[in-house]
């Protein structure tokens, strides 16, 4: 089964950034392009019956993809307007979509994403990648050769799915991948025997860091020889060191884990610090 690129729109200028982003990016893949508009029945409206209220939404969401389909003649474009909450919708369209990408409100890395409470919902909820976008910046220009840049932590298998997509998109975009790893000294009482024996063997705390990321690194090098890759491994939290290199990205990749909490999903706290401060795309990759 072919997935689509899926873009979630509802008329704000955040969802029309995040419909061209998707246009340009199901074009780079070779994919499709879905898109998605949740309505709700206002029963306020008592000149407006159902039938009504469905072909308006329709209407709007209509005059939005015509300029995705001018701009892009050549691309397969599919519409799906649905009555119900929009964040269940948009959970639903991400399930069968190679990537779904959302509008999000922000400005800079001061004020950062002002992520609603849809989008909290459907990234903490959606089982495939999810990309926010913002009008203006680099939303809207994305300058060839930029850097697509990657958090890895842990064993190279609990990063594996941001990695994929981090080097699927590169490879798409004729970029460079940028992979960073971020590590703190461990309390005294982490150290085991084992542990230390490591890292004596491999010369210390940040040696053994630089090639966990390379022995992550290793096997998706293997598999796109043909995208540069630059390594950045520095001291701090996970969050602020993706941030100080996000000046030179066309687009952040995080991980998140897919695990639901006593209260619920959660975003995970490297992405949420991600998402409320790059002024760049930020990818949200859900993994076991």
């Amino acid at each position: 089964m072919t997935r689509p690129i899926t873009a979630g729109v509802d008329g704000t200028e955040e969802s029309l950034a995040a419909l061209d982003w998707a246009g340009r990016e199901a074009v780079r893949r070779g994919l499709p392009l879905r898109v998605v508009h949740a309505w709700r029945y206002a029963e306020s409206l008592a000149t407006a019956d159902r039938t009504t209220q469905h072909a308006w939404a329709s209407e709007g969401t209509e005059q939005a993809v015509r300029t995705v389909r001018e701009r892009h003649p050549g691309l397969e474009v599919g519409v799906d307007v649905v009555e119900g909450g929009a964040a269940h919708a948009l959970a639903a369209a991400a399930a069968e979509a190679e990537t779904l990408v959302l509008g999000s409100r922000g400005y800079g890395r001061v004020v950062g994403f002002l992520l609603g409470s849809v989008g909290r919902q459907v990234v903490a909820e959606a089982t495939r990648p999810v990309v926010l976008v913002r009008a203006g910046g680099k939303a809207t220009a994305e300058a060839a050769g930029r850097d697509v840049v990657v958090g890895q932590q842990g064993a190279p298998e609990d990063s594996a799915a941001a990695l994929r997509f981090a080097f699927e998109t590169a490879a798409a975009r004729g970029a460079t991948v940028r992979a960073v790893r971020a590590w703190t000294l461990p309390p005294v009482f982490a150290y085991s025997p084992g542990s230390l024996k490591l890292l004596d063997e491999a010369g210390g705390l940040e040696p053994y860091e630089k090639q966990a990321l390379a022995d992550a690194l290793q096997p998706w090098r293997e598999r796109f020889p043909d995208v540069p890759v630059a390594e950045h491994v520095e001291m701090g939290s996970a969050a602020q060191v993706l941030l100080s290199v996000a000046g030179g990205a066309q687009l952040m990749v995080v991980g998140r884990r897919a695990r639901r909490t006593a209260v619920g999903a959660r975003i995970g706290s490297v992405a949420y610090g991600v998402l409320h401060h790059a002024d760049c795309p930020v990818a949200v990759v859900p993994h076991d």
